[in-house]
């Protein structure tokens, strides 16, 4: 296990105990998360380190790395995603006409191979082999490591880099998003979308909330938190935008970890209140977070 002894966005060293939230995916341990003193920034500690972490991505029920459709809720998300792959696809375009994206953490690479047939140079990266198996299976390039990333495009950068609920599994924030700064173009675009701890069902499920998903979530990020980190690199927010079926799934999974059965209607009744009270973007359960270099 690995414990953090400085906060990676304001550098304190205080930390407090916010919640004890099992892990109902893999391992059905307990892990901690502390919040900064310094900043309230949540983080999943101890956690698992470089050499461990791969062990708890490793269930069926993963379906980012699986593409599963076993269970009524996989079968839901993948009815869902068709269309929201769609309008991921029309949020880029929005941002950029075209060119070389690169979606960092891949997964079984839905997203990609959508931006491809949209006419998009596609790149990908995803450490997980079964899932870059599956990637790979559509004709995508994928690779396992920043250096092949540099070796694929050379000396070209990428107009679009994107982050689909990826950076709170990044181990390596600080090297990850120099790796960004050092390789999108100056008038790019960085995409980051996350779930929202401070949602309406975030607070609602408490230690039962799907979008903790610990250990594989090792940071917990909020509107403020997310712009402070990413200032710290060079980037200047610029827009946000709500993913607003996640709450419907996210209580979906999290009604299942709090009573132990499927309550469909009441997780709708909470998806459909978290989106109800979201006042702003950066209310909901997950929000995508639009960059650009300061």
């Amino acid at each position: 296990m690995l414990t953090l002894d400085k906060c990676i966005v304001c550098g304190s060293s205080q930390f407090e105990s916010f919640l004890a939230c099992k892990d109902y995916t893999v391992s059905k341990k307990d892990f901690n998360i502390v919040s900064c003193k310094g900043c309230g920034f949540k983080f999943t500690n101890p956690r698992p380190d470089d050499s461990e972490i791969g062990n708890y991505y490793k269930s069926e029920d993963y379906v980012s790395h699986s593409n599963t459709k076993k269970g009524l809720i996989n079968k839901l998300y993948h009815a869902v995603r068709s269309r929201t792959l769609k309008e991921k696809l029309g949020l880029i375009n929005s941002y950029v006409s075209r060119g070389t994206i690169l979606d960092y953490g891949c997964g079984t690479g839905m997203f990609l191979a959508t931006c491809k047939e949209g006419g998009w140079k596609t790149f990908g990266y995803e450490p997980d082999p079964d899932a870059r198996k599956l990637a790979e299976g559509q004709g995508l390039t994928v690779v396992n490591s920043k250096t092949a990333l540099k070796d694929k495009i050379g000396t070209s950068k990428f107009d679009l880099i994107s982050l689909w609920h990826v950076m709170e599994h990044v181990t390596d924030v600080s090297e990850t998003l120099n790796f960004f700064k050092e390789n999108l173009y100056d008038k790019g675009t960085l995409i980051v979308a996350v779930p929202n701890h401070v949602s309406y069902d975030g607070k609602t499920y408490k230690e039962f909330w799907a979008g903790y998903d610990v250990p594989r979530h090792l940071y917990h990020f909020e509107l403020s938190t997310m712009e402070k980190l990413m200032a710290n690199y060079g980037f200047k927010l610029v827009e946000t935008k709500p993913m607003r079926f996640d709450s419907y799934y996210v209580s979906m999974l999290s009604e299942k970890y709090k009573t132990g059965s499927m309550n469909y209607i009441q997780a709708f009744l909470n998806g459909f209140k978290s989106n109800l009270k979201a006042g702003r973007p950066s209310d909901y359960s997950s929000v995508i977070y639009i960059f650009k270099k300061a």
